[in-house]
Order: C-alpha cells, then sequence, then structure tokens
C-alpha cells in the first residue's frame, strides 16, 4: 500500500504532537494545535479555490497562534463578536479583512465594529439592516438567506437566514438606507459531505444578484459560508472534487456574470490539525451480561466535545495500550462517557468503538483530528472541570 503526501503530513503532525506530549507532559485533558498542518490546509484550500476569498471562521479555532499564523499567511476572517474582532486586530488581521458575519448582533456592538474600522457585515432581517445604516453608514452588507443544508452533519435549520424574497427586499432596503448592497451569504451546514450541497443555495444567490443588477443595483459577491469538511472515522471526497463542483455551479448559474466569491472555510483548515489528550478516570461494567465496557474520560461534552452531541462527529482514537489498530492488542467494545455528574456527557453508545481489554484508568486516550470546535466549545467551569487547554507546536 502506497502512502499519500497527505497522509505522510498527517503521520509528521501526529509525530511532533507526541514529541510534545511526551517531553511536556502537559495536565490532561488538553488540545495540541500542530501549527504547520494549519498552515498546509490553509494552502491547500487557497490553491484549491485560487479566485475565491478566504475568510477563517475564528469560532473553529480561535487559539492566537492560529489566528495570528492565518494572519501572516494572508487570510481574511469571519468573525461573530467584537471579542473576535479584537482577536484579529491585534494579531496583524487588517479591518478591511475582516467579515462581521453573525447576522444577531447588538446596536452597539455593530457601532464598535464600525469604530474599528470593519466595513463588511452579514445581516438576515430588516430591523439588523436599519442598524446597520444607522450605526455602520456607508458599510457593505451581505443578505444570508435560508438553504436547504442536505448532505451536512450539521445543518443550521432556520436559525439563520430569510427566504430569497425577502432578502432581495432587504437589499434594496439596505441601498436606500445609504449601504452597499454587496451581494448573498448563506451557509451550506457544517461538515458537508456533498461537493454539490452548495449548489441549490448558488443558483438562489444567482437569481437575487441578477435581478437586482437588471434593477440597476450592483451587488456583485456570493458568500459561500463554511462547510468545507475535515476527515474523521470516514473520509470525506477530496477537497478538489468541492472545488470542481462549486467553480462549475457558479459558472453555470451565473452565465456571463463572473461574480466575486468569498468563502469561510474554519473545520477544513484547523480539525485535522489537533489532538486532545484524555486520561482513562475509570472502566466499568454496567451487567455481568453486556460486554460492553463503560470508559470513562476527563474530558466530556462540556469539556470541548460538544460535537458529539448526537454522535455526529466520531474521532479516530489511539490509546496508550495500543495504536488507532491497536497493533494486535486484544480490543473489546466500549461506550465512551465524559466525567462530570450529568446523564446527557456520554458521548458514543452507538458509534462502534473498540478499546484494548487492559485499559485501565490513569492510561492515555487520545481523540485525533480534533483542532475544531472542541476548545472554542469547552465550558468556563461546569461541575468545577476548567476549560480545555490548549498548546501549539511549530
Amino acid at each position: 500500500m502506497t502512502t499519500s503526501f497527505a497522509d505522510q503530513r498527517l503521520h509528521e503532525a501526529m509525530a511532533r504532537i507526541r514529541r510534545f506530549l511526551d517531553h511536556e507532559q502537559p495536565d490532561t485533558p488538553c488540545l495540541v494545535i500542530d501549527l504547520p498542518t494549519v498552515r498546509d490546509r490553509f494552502t491547500a484550500v487557497r490553491a484549491a479555490l485560487p479566485q475565491v476569498g478566504i475568510f477563517y471562521a475564528v469560532k473553529a479555532n480561535p487559539t492566537p497562534d492560529v489566528v495570528g499564523l492565518l494572519a501572516a499567511e494572508g487570510s481574511s476572517f469571519d468573525v461573530a463578536s467584537p471579542a473576535e474582532i479584537d482577536l484579529c486586530l491585534e494579531l496583524g488581521a487588517a479591518p478591511e479583512a475582516i467579515s462581521y458575519s453573525n447576522p444577531i448582533k447588538k446596536a452597539r456592538d455593530i457601532a464598535y465594529a464600525y469604530d474599528r474600522g470593519v466595513r463588511l457585515f452579514v445581516s438576515d432581517s430588516e430591523q439588523d439592516v436599519r442598524a446597520l445604516a444607522e450605526h455602520a453608514p456607508g458599510s457593505s452588507v451581505l443578505l444570508r438567506i435560508l438553504v436547504n443544508s442536505k448532505g451536512s452533519t450539521y445543518p443550521f435549520g432556520k436559525k439563520f437566514g430569510c427566504s430569497p424574497e425577502m432578502a432581495t427586499d432587504l437589499l434594496r432596503l439596505a441601498a436606500e438606507l445609504g449601504l452597499v448592497p454587496l451581494g448573498v451569504a448563506f451557509h451550506a451546514g457544517s461538515q458537508q459531505l456533498d461537493p454539490n450541497g452548495w449548489d441549490g443555495a448558488i443558483a438562489d444567490a444567482a437569481e437575487i444578484i441578477l435581478k437586482l443588477r437588471a434593477e440597476g443595483l450592483s451587488p456583485t459577491t456570493v458568500n459561500l459560508g463554511g462547510g468545507l469538511p475535515a476527515g474523521y472515522l470516514t473520509q470525506p471526497p477530496p477537497l478538489a472534487d468541492y472545488a470542481a463542483a462549486i467553480t462549475a455551479s457558479i459558472a453555470r448559474h451565473f452565465d456571463e456574470f463572473s461574480p466575486e466569491v468569498m468563502i469561510e472555510p474554519g473545520r477544513a483548515i484547523v480539525a485535522e490539525s489537533g489532538l486532545i489528550r484524555s486520561e482513562v478516570v475509570l472502566v466499568s461494567r454496567k451487567s455481568y451480561s453486556d460486554e460492553r465496557r463503560w470508559v470513562f474520560l476527563d474530558i466530556g461534552r462540556y469539556g470541548g466535545l460538544a460535537e458529539t452531541e448526537g454522535e455526529a462527529i466520531a474521532y479516530p482514537l489511539a490509546t496508550s495500550r495500543g495504536g488507532v489498530l491497536h497493533d494486535g492488542v486484544p480490543v473489546g467494545p466500549v461506550v465512551l462517557a465524559g466525567p462530570t455528574c450529568d446523564a446527557d456527557d456520554v458521548l458514543y453508545q452507538n458509534t462502534c468503538y473498540e478499546l484494548p481489554l487492559e485499559l485501565r484508568a490513569g492510561d492515555h486516550v487520545d481523540l485525533i483530528g480534533a483542532g475544531a470546535y472542541t476548545a472554542s466549545y469547552s465550558s468556563v467551569a461546569f461541575n468545577g472541570f476548567p476549560p480545555l487547554a490548549t498548546h501549539c507546536v511549530r
């Protein structure tokens, strides 16, 4: 079996992380980020979509070393709060490289962003458009539309976006109020596993933009949002398939007009850079007849593993009793759970995991590919457990 260049890079990243863990022996649980992998993944996305503006979704992993590296690489940033604006600016991003993409924001937060130089906003309601006109006059606005997120692991439902008809009217209103009606935004759903998952929304965006241009307005931009996936227990299609599908969809629906295009990857850039090291707290059985052992880790849903809700994201595991494939070590089925006094703090009951039969309290379990939506989802101190610590290796 041949090893791909990407597999070799991942192997090297895990080796760097494990050298750090062996040498520093930090307290668990902790997240370790391999910064060269972050750079590699950003470079891969930029190469696959060379004509597209890359706005890193800061919420995926706001570790300063990650944001600073991406700023130095020339990334733009998708932010959701004043704190994320401050973080990006402090680490070298220019205000014009920031999109305040959260359509749910206070008027004073809009004013703060505007005062700091941000001039690009995403909206999905009349109230917010009017607040932008008052507190961020002359700024550019993208209207977010509702989409069908079929194919994604995490659909967004109806919380964000409005109907295409309403978005069209709100872009007209934005122009009347002195804002720049820049175009249309959407999100195809997080961890989108279908390369064609953007097509329907691109079609809606094209209809809106071309209609308004025919009326004499000048929207130019479609924001594809996030959704580019990462590899976990199962691998998604290659990045090239997504780039080809998106490029073809834009060409087909926009016909002769070539829009400016933005995308907001988060998971695709940082997920595979991260490893969470956890410690086994307890191994137990619930009955004499159930062969499954319950393995309780010192990290759970409130400590950074929120994406195990519904077992949506299934991380590859390795243990101190054996590698990912356990190297011939005898294994058996397990349920994985967190350490808190909360009945919902169970990670995996239905996903088939088999761990070494010799696994004991004090052993390590590593969760691989855990660089996105882990530390940033960690609770402040539920049950007194501290937030997930993050370390970076270069």
